[in-house]
């Protein structure tokens, strides 16, 4: 029986074996990139299947999946074949981004279980949106899930000047980002974002399943049309099902590093 090769961005490239990267090192990045590509999604490769698509001895392959298993990637378990953790979502930093698309993308099942969604007041709020502090608010807050299990605790505000449609919409299975261009002609452009360990309080921990002081991440977005502040979110995301990806090189800027703050409440 003939095994159906992978093509496209689901298969292997060649190695360089001039290139001062150990071959084991240049195996883990193809890898990675073929996983971010959608590849083994019925199936993670078995070793020997590995050394003859590059070409390596099986110590390189070894070497290798120590490296995905370390970044909690892959899965080994004594007696059963290496497979992918699913249960970890990806999120490239330094780049602009829905969750509801970024979750399909990946092929996980998402939806939200909506808890506020309503006219408020909120003076700090206002402040972080350039508006005055008694500015009336659209405040959208989320349960969001990936294929049935809790990820992140998400609340989102935005002047109501621009978002009062957005209270007749439907968020179970929809993008904030999605009904704002659809219902409200505004579209984000960009923004920015700080991401922070943080211990949730009593209400987002249980909402979220996670044990009494289990550390997340906390997020709080700024979000832009133009130049105009358009979206203040304070976000809290489970850390073992999230994971933060960036890419570099020698041209990018350098991390400004920001002064120590209280951590969002939501």
């Amino acid at each position: 029986m003939t095994t159906q090769q992978p093509d496209g961005d689901h298969a292997p490239r060649p190695l360089d074996r001039r290139s001062p990267l150990p071959l084991w090192a240049q195996l883990s990045a193809d890898l990675r990139r073929r996983m971010e590509a959608g590849a083994f999604t019925e199936e993670f490769p078995a070793e020997h299947r590995l050394t003859g698509e590059y070409e390596v001895s099986r110590h390189t392959v070894r070497e290798a999946l120590r490296k995905l298993r370390a970044d909690g990637l892959v899965i080994a378990e004594r007696g059963r074949a290496s497979r992918l953790d699913t249960r970890r979502i990806q999120q490239p930093l330094g780049s602009l981004y829905s969750l509801f698309r970024e979750l399909e993308g990946q092929g996980v099942d998402q939806r939200s279980e909506v808890l506020r969604l309503e006219r408020t007041v909120d003076g700090t709020v206002a402040g972080q949106l350039g508006l005055v502090p008694d500015a009336p608010l659209v405040v959208l807050e989320r349960l969001r899930l990936a294929d049935g299990e809790a990820l992140a605790h998400d609340t989102a505000y935005l002047p109501a000047e621009i978002a009062e449609p957005l209270l007749d919409a439907d968020f179970g299975h929809t993008s904030l980002y999605g009904e704002l261009s659809r219902r409200c002609g505004v579209k984000v452009t960009g923004g920015r974002e700080r991401i922070q360990p943080f211990l949730p309080d009593v209400r987002q921990a249980w909402l979220l399943g996670l044990a009494d002081r289990e550390a997340a991440f906390a997020i709080e977005r700024l979000g832009r049309a133009g130049q105009r502040p358009v979206e203040w979110r304070e976000t809290v995301v489970r850390g073992d099902r999230f994971a933060f990806v960036a890419e570099w090189s020698d041209e990018s800027r350098a991390v400004a590093l920001a002064p120590r703050a209280a951590c969002p409440s939501a």
